[in-house]
């Protein structure tokens, strides 16, 4: 009841249209995705904005539709990274995808420990029942709104560091072409000499 809905519909539809949403998101990019850079730079784009609306929102929901658009947001993340390491990196072995998965494991675990240490001290603080007698809403409530608040940096570190992927892509890309283009006119150069 934390969200302002019932634990029922929180747990069967909440959670289930989550997943629901996340093996939609998959199975359209697996139909008609191309640029999976773009999907997942879309895709935190849009995880930020539903973890912000779901902390956000006074109703409820509103809040509960956010959290399962998250699984269509966040559908396409993991297997994203690993579909872009394959693609920039062909040769890639064993290794970068075992260093993949520890790095998610190391995120899967210090985030949520993260948000649940910031609902704790929320739940305790001075500020909780103060802002719960203004909203009208429960301390639990409001700790856990402030939870997911922090889980909305999450994203936006992701999107952060796609553009800064994006970009480092761009110039080795543009950089190659030109070598290509260079061994191409020295190429032609020779032949037209002969």
């Amino acid at each position: 009841m934390a969200a302002g809905v019932p634990k029922v519909w929180g747990d069967i539809f909440g959670i289930a249209l989550f997943a629901v949403f996340l093996g939609i998101g998959r199975s359209l990019y697996a139909k008609y995705g191309r640029n999976i850079l773009k999907v997942m730079l879309f895709g935190m784009a849009g995880a930020f904005f539903c973890y912000l609306a779901a902390s956000v929102s006074m109703l409820p929901v509103f809040s509960l539709a956010a959290c399962v658009l998250t699984g269509l947001c966040t559908s396409m993340l993991w297997p994203g990274t690993i579909a872009f390491v394959g693609e920039k990196f062909p040769a890639a072995g064993v290794a970068v995808y075992a260093l993949m998965a520890a790095g998610g494991d190391f995120g899967a675990s210090v985030a949520p420990q993260l948000i649940g240490v910031v609902v704790d001290k929320v739940a305790e603080s001075n500020l909780a029942p103060n802002l719960s007698t203004t909203l009208s809403m429960s301390v639990e409530q409001i700790s856990m709104k402030a939870g997911m608040l922090v889980a909305a940096i999450f994203p936006i570190i992701g999107v952060f560091l796609l553009l800064v992927i994006r970009k480092y892509f761009n110039k080795r890309e543009v950089y190659y072409e030109s070598c290509t283009v260079t061994k191409r006119s020295i190429k032609s150069k020779h032949l037209y000499r002969l």
